[in-house]
């Protein structure tokens, strides 16, 4: 069934480059699956060290791209155009669109003769649960922000409508299946993004620290896990990352909370296979850290909601890879590194790799492939 697919014009459509995270790490698979598709996006900031997974790949960007003092920290102010800008994309001469999609992405505009598939990371949470983030981050405020809640308004009800565009929708999880069909009433299939089992690895015994990994944004929570470990200063804390919050948070790095800023992938693997276990605080659409953690052999400590609940083993489960927190509180999170020190020896190195190999690129390229495959079997019949 493969071979359907073989001069099949396909183009790939991601929201917008400025950073190697997730969703990115998503788009390297599709470019691996499917080598000669063409790549669409809203604009480009990517810095060079960070191209790599693109290979060759030339990116065509939207009108936003050029706009007057557009730039790398202030794009998301541009949030009330992006419906326009995903619209205006050409792709009339491909046969399957695949939309790459936590905000805007899944409103390209094709015909009935296309097939339009869109990969969900999330409704689009600038719009719906993260309003009062993104107007806060933005820097939108008093006036200018009152416009901003009616332009949301707007989006939102536009994203409702691009919903219905797509004819197949995936979902990154069974939580983001929910919302899914909560905020636009529509079902999905679930198929859990790429985990680099082959770059992350265990190597060597683990030490006495404790690890959080995360861009600085109020949602991820470090300033919970930095409070929680400031007030057990027997405890070791290791944090890496940087973001828009580092201004409120530097008064909690110091003493047993050591603060190392951005570092490397070969950095991050390193103190991955050493530390005692990975603390994740926020509640994630998916949260892929968790599972790189435990692709090197890490236990895994996290809130008890979200993607996590789908991608560490908790207690009570065979093959425990690591224990859940029930409230995003300071009591509750000392509450479970202490009852994690009391399980530690139960859990092993062994059961955490076999939980990330489930999750593997290997597994991704072979199921996204055969969605497609069968989706544009399924939709050619139909015709």
């Amino acid at each position: 069934m493969e071979d359907l697919l073989l001069d099949k014009k396909i183009a790939i459509v991601h929201e917008w480059f400025t950073t190697l995270g997730g969703s990115e790490k998503v788009i390297e698979q599709l470019i691996k699956i499917f080598p000669n598709a063409d790549l669409f996006s809203l604009f480009d900031f990517l810095p060079e060290k960070e191209r790599v997974f693109l290979g060759s790949k030339k990116v065509q960007t939207s009108f936003l791209q050029t706009m007057p003092l557009i730039n790398l920290k202030n794009y998301r102010t541009y949030l009330p155009f992006m419906p326009l800008a995903v619209e205006q994309l050409n792709l009339a001469k491909y046969d399957v669109i695949i939309s790459n999609c936590h905000a805007v992405s899944k409103g390209v505009i094709t015909s009935p003769e296309q097939l339009h598939l869109s990969y969900i990371h999330t409704p689009m949470r600038y719009a719906w649960d993260m309003q009062n983030t993104y107007l806060k981050t933005s820097g939108l405020k008093s006036i200018t922000g009152a416009i901003a809640r009616i332009l949301l308004h707007y989006v939102r009800n536009w994203d409702v409508i691009a919903s219905m565009r797509p004819d197949k929708l995936l979902a990154n999880s069974g939580f983001i299946a929910r919302r899914i069909k909560k905020i636009y009433r529509r079902d999905s299939q679930i198929l859990y993004p790429p985990v680099d089992t082959d770059y992350f690895t265990p190597l060597g015994p683990r030490e006495d620290f404790y690890l959080v990994a995360s861009r600085f944004v109020p949602y991820k929570r470090v300033d919970l896990v930095a409070e929680a470990f400031r007030k057990m200063p027997d405890k070791k804390l290791v944090i890496i990352g940087d973001g828009p919050e580092l201004p409120r948070l530097r008064h909690l790095f110091g003493g047993n909370v050591t603060w190392l800023g951005y570092q490397p992938a070969e950095a991050l693997r390193d103190h991955l296979r050493r530390c005692r276990s990975f603390i994740f605080a926020a509640k994630e659409d998916f949260g892929i850290m968790p599972l790189e953690a435990q692709a090197c052999g890490a236990p895994v400590i996290a809130f008890g909601e979200g993607g996590a609940t789908e991608t560490v083993r908790g207690q009570g489960a065979a093959g425990q890879t690591g224990l859940f927190f029930d409230e995003q509180s300071v009591d509750s999170l000392q509450s479970a590194v202490l009852e994690f020190e009391n399980l530690a020896p139960s859990i092993t190195v062994d059961d955490c790799r076999a939980n990330a190999e489930l999750f593997s690129n290997q597994r991704f390229r072979r199921e996204f492939l055969g969605f497609v495959t069968t989706a544009w079997d399924d939709f050619r019949k139909s015709q």
